[in-house]
């Protein structure tokens, strides 16, 4: 409630108090690094594999991270965000053939073709969400049963044409020369590939935030979200401002794709539908529809995955279920929950 002081006869307000920042998901995430040593026992050791899950875990968040984007701003509960993650991977092998492969590339010119794939899984991903908008995810905007329901149907059907075009087979998709190996820190052994993909995830989550909390166009689609005719009347489209941040969520799955696909070192037509359930996972843990949550709960899982792996396998086959358990009972709507969802 904000309260007036008077000064000469007139009334002036006070300021509304800002929200205070919640640190305590963070606390949770050092609490695992720090929990994770002692278990681990060796710090080489306990360096090697926090290293591998924070990478992990940023690939996840910039796969994930549109999927948030998509149903934070537009409320689209899109279960073919996976067609997405496969088409980006195997446009990124067409580019390597196109190049040549990368066994004919080295140093920099290969690292090039490795850009190069990103953007164009990127466009391609994104003009096929543009589609994927318009024909399916229009006419059942705020029915979130018919948008599970059309939006699941439509992977299967991506999956099926993306057999017709690259065939049903796995497909090799090495790293350059340039991003294999490791960089060793004393013991530990810090992967070169890891630490771009990390780089790429960090610069995602700076361009998402920034975009959505300090530009005009955040603002618009923020305010769209709350109240749609309000900001029509303003004169602003509010469906082509949806229309572009499906496509941007679209692009940013294609990018997670090529990622995956280099993390693997090969595609396959189902990785988007494999994906999708580690997808969910991150966003429910981080609260439906919020990016700094999705990308706490992206490395909680990377980490944890890690962790376990090493520590004990059979339990890493369910350890992400387990600590999604965790988290909801503690928070049910997740680490940061965002308001009126």
């Amino acid at each position: 409630m904000t309260t007036a002081t008077t000064t000469a006869g007139s009334t002036v307000p006070s300021a509304v108090p800002k929200a205070e920042f919640d640190w305590r998901p963070l606390a949770l995430l050092a609490a695992v690094l720090g929990l994770a040593l002692p278990l681990v026992g060796s710090p080489a050791t306990w360096l090697t594999l926090t290293v591998a899950g924070l990478a992990m875990g940023m690939i996840i968040f910039v796969i994930a991270s549109g999927l948030t984007l998509v149903f934070g701003l537009m409320d689209v509960l899109n279960f073919g965000h996976g067609v997405f993650i496969a088409l980006g991977a195997f446009v990124a092998t067409s580019v390597y053939a196109g190049f040549g492969g990368l066994e004919s590339a080295s140093g920099p010119a290969a690292l090039g073709i490795v850009f190069v794939s990103m953007l164009a899984a990127m466009a391609v991903a994104g003009a096929l969400g543009w589609v994927f908008e318009r024909l399916l995810v229009r006419p059942v905007y705020g029915l979130h049963l018919k948008q599970i329901l059309i939006t699941m149907g439509g992977m299967i059907v991506g999956e099926e044409l993306i057999k017709v075009v690259w065939g049903p087979l796995q497909i090799p998709m090495p790293l350059p020369e340039l991003l294999r190996g490791s960089w060793f820190v004393g013991d530990a052994a810090i992967e070169k590939y890891r630490v771009l993909a990390a780089g790429i995830g960090a610069l995602v989550l700076a361009v998402l935030l920034f975009t959505l909390n300090r530009t005009k166009l955040g603002l618009l689609i923020r305010a769209g979200v709350q109240d749609r005719e309000m900001v029509e009347s303003l004169g602003y489209r509010i469906r082509r401002l949806f229309v572009g941040v499906f496509a941007a969520g679209s692009a940013l799955a294609g990018l997670g794709g090529v990622l995956w696909g280099l993390y693997q070192q090969s595609v396959t037509p189902q990785m988007g539908a494999q994906v999708n359930v580690l997808i969910f996972i991150v966003i429910i843990i981080g609260g439906l529809g919020s990016t700094l949550g999705c990308f706490v709960g992206a490395l909680l899982v990377g980490l944890m995955a890690n962790y376990t792996g090493f520590l004990a396998p059979k339990v890493a086959l369910f350890s992400n279920i387990g600590l999604m358990v965790a988290v909801l009972l503690w928070r049910p709507q997740g680490l940061y929950p965002v308001t009126n969802r």
